[in-house]
């Protein structure tokens, strides 16, 4: 066994030497840019499917046509290099074409989360200075209701693009798709301008603190996850069809999934939504040879019934994070499948891992200076020494992650100074140091013979933010809102463990008004469901006579944490949101029962 992996590692080799010339930084002021890439891919395989979605299939010369007839019209609207354009849409070619155009012409694409409404809406057209917003149809209400608030102008800095079904623009948008029927084709001049330092996106993240918060995206970045994820990951070429159906507002769907088709020529089968109950049928029909994941989609797909042909299948490989060790073997075996690149990084952060030996059960293995130092989570606070550093932890003991910030490893941070300088500790080691403080905690593992690399794997969040649904949840934005109902007059906000479920579900600890004798479950179901999106809804509700707070008054979950929602523990009134319902109900010791065996649905 042990001269086999060796020699499965040793195979690895070709694709590091790749990989390292591949990921060489370049000069910020050098030109290039994703969608120069793209008239190069256009150049060469002009005819060759660039994108599969709804049973329309589109080459690569009419993407590239149709961007460049968007770009005219953005130009035309007034829209110049350094600019900023929302872009609220559900996948479709329609995004595609959009950020591609927007790049061609060095504006910057704030990718809204399609789930959002009313204020954090607002807050995220808002915060990126927004010169113009490119909706879809299928968005145009939720955007109704709240244009009057933004500051763009009714039919001039709205852009409406079609959808299946829809009819006329909204007579406060303009119609994208009549504007750009009578524009020019070719590809605009505008592109041989644009350099590796120039922003390309903002993809915004939950914070532990406030609104999402925009993280910056530089065309080097983006080029360098594409790359990433074309020559080492997926390892796919134009032969290669990627299933892709993550949202595309989101890093891993649009740098890993989307970046790597752009890099390499393959085509992409696009999907709104994802649906474990049609995935296999379509892989197979569609003849997907690659797969861009999350942990969660991964879970779902086992969830399914198992069919003894299950492995029998066109895919291969793998690329996504998320995928935790505990059904990596069971996935791997039940879909046949060859590699997979399990990779770390956060939109805004300067450090990524990736598996690209393909090892079992591991993020993998980087190329930046990082350190795990020791981490209270009980106290939520790194452990320091006596001379105020703080302390590396010991191999294979878990410790908060942090990423050197230096010239070969920038960190970009956010359009807000404050919350970049938020995520930075200095000091951490020596005077004048700066680290990127990624809030996750890592611990190193024995993969076998790895060419001498550290391997790592993820271990868990800290802090105020918990993950579920794929997306990340600040505690202090959901209370923050959650208070702002008439009858809370204090709430703690936390995540708690589901079995069987990826990441934490929301709870809230409640103390309510001195009027308030109980919780009116109706109008706070539906205050919650109008005031946040759904993966921010917490699951699980409790109502205590007081919150429990440090002596600096920070509330303390560490207790909350670890109580949970068993019935058995708690005497304070319980309440849970069942899957697919709108309605909180009490939660009893029954239905408590089925959730901790992991039978709940969730």
């Amino acid at each position: 066994m042990g001269i086999v992996d060796a020699a499965r590692t040793l195979a690895q080799v070709p694709t590091l030497l790749a990989l390292k010339k591949g990921m060489q930084q370049r000069p910020l002021h050098e030109r290039d840019c994703f969608s120069a890439r793209i008239e190069q891919t256009t150049a060469r395989i002009p005819d060759h499917p660039a994108v599969l979605f709804e049973g329309r299939t589109m080459s690569w010369r009419d993407l590239n046509a149709l961007a460049n007839r968007y770009a005219c019209v953005f130009k035309a609207q007034g829209l110049q290099p350094g600019d900023t354009a929302s872009l609220f849409m559900e996948n479709r070619i329609e995004f595609l074409a959009t950020v591609i155009a927007l790049n061609k012409l060095g504006v910057v694409a704030a990718l809204i989360n399609t789930n959002l409404r009313g204020r954090p809406l607002v807050h995220c057209v808002s915060v990126t200075d927004s010169a113009k917003c490119i909706f879809g149809a299928e968005l145009a209400d939720a955007l109704g209701e709240v244009r009057e608030e933004l500051a763009l102008q009714a039919g001039a800095d709205f852009l409406w693009v079609a959808d299946t079904g829809s009819s006329d623009a909204p007579g406060w948008a303009l119609d994208l798709g009549a504007l750009s029927r009578v524009e020019s084709e070719s590809n605009p001049s505008d592109t041989a301008g644009r350099t590796l330092g120039e922003n390309a996106f903002y993809i915004f993240t939950s914070g532990t603190t406030g609104l999402p918060k925009a993280a910056v995206l530089s065309n080097r970045r983006y080029l360098g996850s594409a790359t990433l994820s074309h020559k080492a990951g997926l390892k796919c070429s134009e032969e290669d069809r990627i299933y892709l159906c993550l949202p595309l507002y989101h890093g891993t769907g649009l740098m890993i999934g989307a970046g790597a088709a752009f890099s390499s020529g393959a085509s992409m089968f696009l999907r709104r939504k994802f649906s474990a109950s049609n995935f296999l049928s379509e892989v197979r029909e569609h003849d997907t040879s690659c797969f861009v994941y999350i942990g969660e989609l991964c879970r779902y797909l086992l969830n399914t019934e198992v069919k003894a042909d299950d492995h029998r299948n066109p895919l291969t490989r793998t690329i996504g994070n998320g995928l935790r060790p505990d059904i990596w073997h069971e996935f791997k075996n039940r879909f046949g499948i060859k590699r997979i690149t399990e990779f770390y990084g956060a939109s805004e952060g300067n450090v990524a891992f990736a598996n690209i030996l393909n090892k079992d059960c591991t993020v993998g293995m980087t190329s930046a200076r990082i350190a795990l130092v020791k981490y209270d989570v009980a106290a939520d606070e790194i452990i320091k020494n006596a001379s105020g550093h703080c302390v590396e932890v010991n191999p294979g003991e878990p410790g908060l992650l942090l990423g050197n910030i230096n010239a070969e490893a920038v960190f970009e941070g956010y359009t807000n100074k404050e919350a970049t300088e938020s995520k930075i500790l200095r000091n951490v080691f020596e005077d004048e140091d700066a680290w990127f403080n990624s809030g996750d905690l890592m611990k190193t593992v024995d993969v076998g013979f790895s060419l001498g690399f550290d391997h790592y794997q993820f271990v868990d969040r800290v802090g105020d933010t918990f993950r579920w649904k794929s997306e990340n949840v600040s505690t202090n934005e959901v209370g923050e809102i959650i208070n702002g109902f008439p009858d809370v007059k204090y709430c703690n906000v936390y995540g708690v463990n589901v079995p069987g479920a990826d990441g934490r579900a929301g709870m809230a600890a409640l103390i309510l008004e001195d009027v308030a004798d109980t919780l009116d479950l109706e109008a706070f179901s539906r205050y919650v469901g109008e005031q946040l999106p759904p993966y921010a809804r917490p699951v699980f509700l409790r109502v205590e006579p007081e919150i429990d707070v440090t002596g600096t008054f920070k509330m303390v979950k560490g207790q909350l944490k670890e109580e949970g929602y068993d019935p058995a523990r708690i005497a304070d009134p319980l309440f849970v949101m069942k899957p697919g319902k709108a309605l909180y109900e009490v939660l009893d010791a029954e239905y408590a029962a089925l959730i901790l065996r992991g039978e709940a649905g969730y």
